[in-house]
């Protein structure tokens, strides 16, 4: 009796056959999902509190007034209160406020009953409650009297609710505290807020498990219409835009503003803005651990599971493993795994930075959109000290990740083709547009693509318009590079250090703006001036952060033509989209990683300070929320901003900056100019021989001297004429000089 045979005649013993009924049972357990599960459960609570309420009616058989005469001698008049506990526990499993079951939503309800039969037994009469009823109440009666016992008995009923309907009230009393402490301060500044708007505020932002019902976000978003505005500097917001003059040369047109003037900027609502959407899927977190632990043994690796984060994207299960195993045996079970779980693209992160735990990121079955509205409201209620901060998403335990682009203070952007780069830059653009005014924050963008940033075209923290020829972003590369020398300057003047230190002395008249430059697509421009770009970008990157210039810069093609050394030494803050191959990874973060992303704002982030990247689900903007944004910045735009649109390509002649003088566009070119008057030929070969240089920089010196009228246009296989004789040549082309001799 002991044995049972197999199919193929054998005997095998009772504890094989009882691991195998185990294995099955766990097998078939694991298949169920949690929300399955969690309905069963709330069924069956609904169920038996439907039947003990007809019990109680008479309405359940004979079965039910046994049921209904046992627990009234338990229970007394008290009964009701079981088929109510019964009914807290369905409905907290109904609203879904745990991924999975706990074992605290049942302890809750029990804990719910016993305290409401000791409070009733107490203040109503002894033996209310039944026997069950008296026993709870006996002992707290003969030690703490009536009104202790019923204190604690409260106690216990609230902590009941705690626990089935995992609410704490801890954020919300901490709110309470910073609005009192934020209203005393105000008042004794001499200013005054509404208290209604300091509540929006401070909204409490839903969870990336538990969202918040509508009515109150739509409440959150009423309160937080014109309310949200960020930390600024000391003085910072009692500035506005000094209007320019029309005679001031490159020197004294300079991005300054006004300390006398109060600002009239008003920040965008976040109402216009679009919270999270979605809820992550995971799928059964429990069964997904069991599998990872039995995949590894089966290679003869021992591990302990330890927590399991679930995020936006993808949920991350550590694990700690054994003494004496090599990391490497277990980063090289990567596809095991994925293949165990059925889950494509897989990561192993060994070890987690900070913990002594390898992590398994398994993307989710569904995703959540994470909202620029909630990481806004979020990012005030940190009060986080940050000079441009703005919200980069969240990481793989959903909490919120905030990065100071001053401190960064360059970042690169690069990705695949739809990846999320684009994306990823109108958020950047956004946060700093909700929480920056045109007199603290410029933004000089280049977008070659033409149709990327153009929504951007006539709000007051432009420049310029959005430059979109190669030619004109060269140059205003260039006016930025003379931008920060002239900037360096005003502080060895002032004798500050830094911006900050500058824009924090009163005794300095006018204010110095931060200057974000963002270039949507490097590799465009890389293609057409490539040293002129390239030396642009490292002369910034190298020296422009201590007075506030701040490069972003954006390629979807991570190569090394584009993306250099001289640019990767400088520009250390990353952030890595989803890439086609190990090596566009290795450009990037010279690491791979990146290849297993999942695109849709999948990111590796990594800063300067750290040696490895961090994963984040970047925040998604739609184009929707980008024209409602850039439409209400374009109706309070100021007027003083129209004087310094063209400001960066109507420099005076000989800045180095225009297409039409120039003679800085390249070193060369004086050489080049005075060999040709001198020896009467023009042609692209000739300068290739004299000055010993490649074919593109010639030819691009020949077209610049057919600009300035030192030689004719082209005319097939003939020479060029040379148009300036050697004793007419004074510095200036035919078209210059002609034009001085007709003013004289």
């Amino acid at each position: 009796m002991d044995m049972a045979k197999t199919k193929n005649g054998k005997k095998k013993s009772r504890k094989e056959s009882e691991e195998e009924f185990e294995e099955d049972r766990r097998r078939w357990h694991d298949d169920l999902r949690p929300d399955t599960k969690k309905s069963v459960w709330a069924v069956l609570s609904f169920s038996v509190m439907g039947l003990l309420t007809l019990a109680w009616f008479g309405k359940a058989g004979a079965i039910g007034s046994v049921i209904f005469s046992v627990l009234t001698l338990l229970f007394g008049k008290a009964f009701f209160l079981v088929p109510l506990a019964f009914f807290f526990v369905g409905l907290s499993l109904v609203l879904g406020m745990r991924e999975r079951i706990f074992a605290g939503t049942f302890f809750g309800g029990f804990l719910f009953l016993v305290s409401m039969l000791g409070i009733v037994d107490i203040l109503i009469e002894p033996r209310t409650a039944g026997y069950v009823g008296f026993g709870i109440a006996y002992f707290p009666l003969q030690l703490f009297d009536v009104v202790a016992s019923v204190l604690i008995f409260g106690t216990f009923l609230i902590i009941s609710f705690l626990l089935m309907f995992n609410f704490s009230f801890i954020p919300r009393a901490k709110e309470a505290i910073e609005d009192m402490m934020d209203g005393n301060e105000e008042d004794t500044a001499g200013t005054t807020i509404d208290e209604k708007e300091k509540q929006g505020m401070f909204a409490h932002i839903k969870t990336m498990v538990g969202m918040k019902n509508e009515g109150e976000e739509r409440g959150a978003e009423e309160e937080n219409e014109n309310n949200f505005s960020a930390e600024e500097d000391k003085n910072s917001m009692e500035s506005v835009t000094e209007p320019s003059t029309n005679d001031a040369p490159l020197e004294g047109k300079r991005m300054v503003s006004s300390r006398n003037v109060p600002s009239t900027y008003v920040p965008p609502p976040l109402s216009i803005l679009e919270g999270d959407r979605g809820k992550p899927s995971s799928g059964d977190i429990r069964a997904n651990a069991n599998i990872i632990q039995r995949t590894l043994q089966n290679f003869g690796i021992d591990v302990d599971m330890g927590e399991i984060s679930v995020g936006p994207s993808i949920t991350q299960y550590t694990l700690k493993p054994a003494e004496g195993v090599k990391l490497s045996r277990i980063t090289n079970l990567a596809s095991n795994l994925g293949l165990a779980l059925a889950a494509h693209p897989l990561r192993i992160e060994a070890p987690i930075p900070g913990r002594a735990l390898v992590g398994i990121e398994v993307p989710n079955k569904s995703i959540a959109f994470v909202g620029l509205k909630n990481l806004l409201t979020e990012f005030k209620e940190r009060k986080a000290e940050s000079v441009l901060g703005f919200a980069l998403g969240r990481d793989v335990t959903g909490q919120p990740v905030f990065v100071d682009l001053a401190r960064a203070p360059h970042m690169l952007v690069a990705g695949s083709t739809g990846s999320g780069k684009s994306v990823s830059i109108h958020a950047l653009i956004l946060g700093l547009l909700f929480t920056k005014p045109p007199e603290q924050l410029r933004f000089l963008m280049i977008d070659p693509k033409r149709v990327e940033l153009s929504y951007y075209n006539g709000i007051p923290h432009l420049i310029t318009p959005v430059v979109v020829e190669a030619k004109k972003a060269i140059q205003a590369l260039k006016w930025a590079v003379k931008e920060m020398e002239r900037r360096y300057e005003q502080l060895q003047a002032a004798g500050a250090r830094d911006i900050i230190s500058y824009n924090n002395d009163d005794t300095n008249e006018d204010m110095m703006p931060y200057l974000v430059i963002v270039v949507d697509e490097l590799a465009d421009l890389m293609t057409s001036y490539p040293r002129e770009v390239e030396a642009s970008i490292v002369r910034i990157a190298q020296m422009a952060r201590a007075v506030g210039i701040h490069l972003v810069v954006s390629t979807q093609r991570p190569s090394v033509e584009v993306i250099t050394g001289l640019i990767k030494a400088n520009i250390t803050t990353r952030m890595a989209l989803q890439v086609a191959s190990q090596i566009d990874s290795r450009t990037i973060l010279d690491m791979a990683g990146a290849e297993k992303l999942l695109g849709k704002g999948d990111m590796l982030y990594l800063s300067g300070d750290t040696s490895k990247p961090g994963r984040v689900q970047g925040v998604f903007v739609s184009e929707q929320e980008v024209k409602r944004a850039t439409a209400y910045l374009k109706n309070i735009k100021e007027e003083s901003d129209k004087d310094f649109e063209e400001d960066i390509f109507t420099v005076e002649q000989g800045s180095g900056l225009g297409r039409e003088n120039g003679e800085e566009d390249d070193e060369l070119y004086e050489d080049a100019r005075i060999l040709v008057i001198e020896s009467g030929k023009a042609s692209t070969s000739f300068l290739q021989r004299r000055l010993r240089l490649g074919y593109a920089r010639a030819a691009r010196l020949v077209d610049m001297l057919e600009e300035r009228g030192v030689v004719g246009p082209g005319d097939g296989a003939k020479p060029r004429d040379v148009l300036v004789r050697r004793d007419e040549d004074d510095g200036f082309g035919r078209d210059e000089k002609d034009a001085v001799s007709e003013d004289e």
